[in-house]
């Protein structure tokens, strides 16, 4: 089912300053800002050979992005993102297997213009999992 890692995420408080470090500490391309208001973030991808890092601060006080730099002011990892070749099959086999699916289990479009859908960190030893339809 599981596809490549397509992006791992990192919630910062300080969008700005993350993607400058990236820039200018470790020389890596950073793309523009994109603001997702269906998911209540603004982020940037760090591009890398093989996959993407990408950086999201919090997009208003009630972004889910807020709550976990509440509990980790400094930041941190916030979900690994792999992808599925097709994300409704995927979505029904993970259910069937007694996985949660977040939200209303319907796929949102994602930083990428495709079809996202995120995994109960509590089936997933403790990490977030966002699946991406290529």
């Amino acid at each position: 089912m599981l596809g490549r890692v397509n992006h791992v995420a990192i919630a910062v408080p300080d969008l700005a300053s993350a993607a400058q470090s990236y820039r200018a500490t470790l020389g890596a391309s950073v793309t523009e800002p994109q603001v997702l208001p269906e998911h209540g973030v603004t982020v940037v991808f760090v591009t890398l050979p093989n996959t993407k890092v990408e950086l999201l601060e919090p997009l208003g006080d009630t972004s889910p992005i807020a709550a976990f730099l509440a509990k980790n002011p400094s930041g941190g990892m916030h979900h690994i993102c792999y992808e599925v070749e097709d994300i409704i099959a995927a979505r029904d086999t993970l259910k069937a297997s007694g996985a949660r699916v977040l939200g209303d289990g319907e796929p949102k479009i994602g930083a990428h213009g495709k079809p996202v859908l995120f995994l109960h960190p509590k089936d997933f030893q403790g990490t977030l999992i966002e699946l991406e339809q290529v």
